[in-house]
């Protein structure tokens, strides 16, 4: 990833969380946090403006929710990679995601530990599921060969 600043958007409604995302990101020297917003319009208006390389997104958002956001977004900004860093455990939920184009999806409660190698794994155009989401049957949504809780690399 070399000397370049890695540029994300965060993208959640609740704002002690945002900063939670943007602080973990921090910790590593090649992400750039360059917006945090609260809704997924204002999501989209960023992404088109900014251009971010990574996009953080919840699923439960005002004015547009996550997967409707991402939609646009894959048209308005293409490079833009994007991970769902969400709640919701709903395995139709999940399977939609991946529909959108984006690369990951985290269950908040599992992001103290698998928020960074999600991120990592996303930029190199890998898939990443959370392992709390191990029994969920995702394998149509992950037909590239990913695995839960860790991308195809890892695999063991």
């Amino acid at each position: 990833m070399g000397k370049t600043s890695i540029r994300v958007l965060v993208v959640d409604d609740y704002k002690t969380w945002r900063n939670f995302l943007s602080t973990a990101l921090q910790k590593e020297p090649h992400l750039e946090v360059v917006e945090q917003v609260s809704d997924g319009l204002e999501a989209v208006r960023q992404a088109q403006e900014l251009q971010p390389d990574l996009i953080l997104l919840d699923v439960g958002l005002p004015k547009l929710n996550g997967i409707e956001a991402a939609r646009q977004i894959r048209n308005l900004s293409p490079a833009s990679k994007i991970l769902f860093v969400s709640e919701n455990r709903s395995p139709d939920i999940i399977k939609e995601v991946f529909t959108t184009g984006a690369g990951g999806y985290v269950v908040k409660s599992d992001a103290g530990t698998e928020l960074l190698p999600a991120v990592g794994a996303v930029l190199q155009g890998k898939r990443f599921v959370s392992r709390s989401l191990v029994d969920y049957d995702l394998e149509d949504s992950l037909a590239d060969g990913s695995e839960n809780g860790h991308d195809v690399e890892n695999k063991q």
